[in-house]
């Protein structure tokens, strides 16, 4: 197939894109003109309304529910080395004009032009994640362009999201440039952190909530902070820093709770912060039974809603969560409450907050909003872009 390839929309089904949107669903392409079963992953086409008239140049990814992704406007433009530097080029100007240290999201599809693209960067690590095969199979083409601008030491493809077998790609992790490490290592927020590359989540860390760790500073200030979820400690860790009598932090993992203990040492704060491995849901309730109350309880848990489907019992997940978090702070504390689902709207974390209070006999005042970090700009067309969501709250007695 080359790259003239071109898929037909259905009548009125380029609204979006005239709009600003990237996305072509399957079930807007006119497969009788232009079957998708017949188009291969990762060719590059042209994508046209019903009447033929041209609407810009995408990826093809026939077997997901997002089959293409517009990547520019002009139809001639082909996915060149030099297409690739250039994008990423742009975006690293954005972030070396906000950041001081090489710790960052480096490139954050659709919002810098290069749908299902993701790379984290950590000093002379870069981390890619190609989330369409689309992506993927130009893979080679954007490690060149990578090396090109940054030249760095590593260059690794992380590679394990269970989404990836949906449109038949393999799930690995593997060097493309230098040799595979087991860690990588970042500055956030003037904290110094390392974290499990081959082992962790994701990239190896959560850059996204750098802005409201920021913003959790004062809060901390001589608190009993409970930090739900904390993964390698990028809450609980900037806590203890920010001046906290004491820290725990509560998460599933073994490896995750290690680093936390490391990341800890590592800031001088290791005589602050304690931790308990296990189920969140038990521990916040063993804690309950125990009568221990906190000046502060930071709620980050992975995706409840990772599809529109699991919105009920996602939303159930929340509430349970909330109200335990709730019943754990003192009168005149705080709860940090956080979603990274994007089926989830900031509004309904909100309603959640709000009922899970009143369930309990409590009252909320909400004193602040973050979302994501600006190294995760928000495309203003493509609501999916704008995914992260934090409540800062004071919890009192009902009023």
């Amino acid at each position: 197939m080359s790259e003239t390839t071109v898929i037909r929309l259905r009548k009125n089904e380029e609204r979006r894109l005239k709009a600003g949107h990237l996305w072509v669903y399957a079930n807007e392409i006119d497969t009788r003109q232009t079957p998708l079963k017949d188009l291969p992953a990762g060719a590059a086409c042209i994508v046209e309304n019903s009447q033929g008239k041209p609407l810009g140049r995408a990826l093809l990814s026939p077997h997901s529910l997002i089959a293409a992704r517009l990547y520019s406007r002009d139809v001639k433009q082909e996915l060149s080395r030099s297409f690739f530097k250039k994008r990423i080029e742009q975006a690293l100007a954005l972030r070396e004009t906000l950041f001081d240290e090489h710790s960052y999201r480096l490139i954050f599809g659709e919002a810098d032009g290069l749908p299902g693209l993701v790379v984290d960067r950590f000093g002379d690590v870069l981390v890619v994640q190609t989330g369409s095969g689309a992506m993927e199979a130009h893979l080679d083409t954007i490690v060149s362009a990578l090396d090109a601008v940054l030249n760095p030491t590593h260059i690794i493809a992380k590679n394990e999201a269970a989404a990836r077998e949906i449109e038949g790609m393999e799930r690995y992790t593997k060097a493309l440039k230098g040799d595979l490490v087991d860690e990588v290592s970042l500055t956030e927020n003037g904290a110094r952190f390392v974290a499990p590359l081959a082992e962790g989540q994701k990239t190896g860390w959560f850059y996204d909530h750098r802005s409201a760790r920021q913003a959790m500073v004062p809060l901390a200030k001589g608190a009993r902070v409970l930090d739900v979820f904390s993964y390698c400690g990028g809450w609980g860790v900037q806590a203890a820093m920010a001046g906290a009598e004491s820290v725990t932090c509560v998460d599933a993992s073994e490896t995750a709770i290690d680093y936390v203990h490391r990341n800890a040492k590592l800031n001088g704060v290791a005589d602050k912060v304690g931790s308990i491995q296990g189920d969140a849901f038990a521990a916040m309730k063993q804690l309950i039974a125990d009568g221990e109350k906190y000046d502060l309880v930071v709620l980050d848990p992975p995706a409840f809603v990772k599809r529109k489907r699991d919105f009920k019992n996602g939303l159930a997940g929340y509430h349970a969560i909330n109200e335990l978090a709730l019943r754990l702070i003192k009168p005149g504390g705080y709860l940090i409450s956080a979603s990274c689902s994007m089926h989830m709207p900031a509004d309904r974390l909100l309603d959640v907050i709000h009922s899970s209070a009143r369930h309990i006999d409590r009252s909320v005042q909400v004193i602040g909003y973050q979302g994501q970090g600006p190294d995760h700009p928000v495309h203003p067309a493509i609501t999916e872009t704008s995914y992260l969501k934090s409540w800062f709250c004071r919890i009192n007695f009902s009023l």
